[in-house]
């Protein structure tokens, strides 16, 4: 297996198409990546598994091994915690009807996060709504956000996350989510491995009692090479990582053009793309002949 894996070249196992919030469709987002280089990908859309046939048909074409993934939405107090859910299975009954209440809560909070804005600023549901034909199923932020650069209000959509769409700001609604350790719980019944996404942006860690928490309800591992981590953070999830034998995983968290995250600029070790593997029960990964 592992001769295989370091056969295939760098491996990503973080990127977004259309489906939720990325630029690309699943078949642009494969294109993409191996023009960067990459030979192995995981396609991790937020809470949906719509993209992976695209993806697995495309991947199998150019020569690269697909990886079945989803980021996953959690919560806990007021911040959102995502969980990258690899080689899951989407059908199983607790889990589809799960993804379906995050799915249906988008549309609610995106409504009311546009008619927030709107009270202020010239953008209504349609403007919305456009934005989405255009880009993307999986109803989100960006959308708003690429409505009011199309209205010219804002530059740029990452103008609006700092700014008009705020996490901290006026118009901010929170979503609905399972809380991180009944999220990990449910992945791995559903066959996957839960590991921990972009953990350390703000250079924090959770406290070890909550990590133990995680780890005891099947917490696979952390997504630690990413460039949004931070010191010393990292240091720490990674003497983590080694101490529990979790898995250790670098990826880009490619959005295409609504990120300047590349393809492949962070990568995960074969031994570990092996571990996930070896672990994971709910969807198979698909590889070139």
């Amino acid at each position: 297996m592992e001769a295989f894996l370091r056969a295939q070249g760098p491996i990503d196992l973080h990127l977004h198409s259309n489906v939720s919030d990325g630029t690309g469709s699943p078949t642009e987002v494969v294109r993409e990546a191996h023009a960067a280089g990459v030979r192995t990908m995981a396609l991790t859309d937020h809470d949906t598994a719509d993209g992976w046939d695209e993806a697995r048909e495309e991947c199998l074409r150019l020569g690269m091994t697909f990886i079945p993934g989803m980021e996953f939405s959690s919560r806990i107090e007021h911040g959102s915690i995502h969980i990258l859910a690899y080689l899951v299975d989407p059908n199983f009954a607790p889990l589809a009807q799960e993804l379906d209440k995050l799915q249906n809560d988008r549309e609610n909070r995106l409504r009311q996060m546009t008619e927030n804005v709107g009270a202020d600023y010239d953008i209504t549901w349609e403007h919305v709504m456009e934005q989405v034909a255009a880009s993307g199923k999986s109803l989100g932020r960006p959308h708003l956000a690429d409505a009011l650069v199309a209205q010219g209000i804002i530059g740029e959509r990452g103008e609006a996350f700092d700014g008009i769409l705020s996490k901290n700001g006026p118009y901010y609604v929170s979503q609905y989510a399972l809380d991180p350790v009944s999220a990990v719980k449910l992945i791995r019944a559903a066959g996957g491995v839960p590991v921990m996404a972009h953990p350390t942006t703000k250079g924090r860690v959770a406290p070890m009692e909550y990590i133990d928490r995680l780890i005891d309800a099947g917490l696979g591992g952390y997504e630690i090479e990413h460039r949004e981590n931070m010191e010393p953070g990292k240091t720490i999830l990674r003497e983590i990582c080694q101490e529990r034998g979790l898995i250790i995983t670098g990826s880009s968290d490619y959005h295409g053009t609504g990120k300047p995250n590349q393809p492949g600029e962070f990568t995960t070790e074969p031994e570990m793309l092996a571990k996930i593997i070896e672990q994971g029960t709910g969807a198979s990964p698909s590889y070139p002949a």
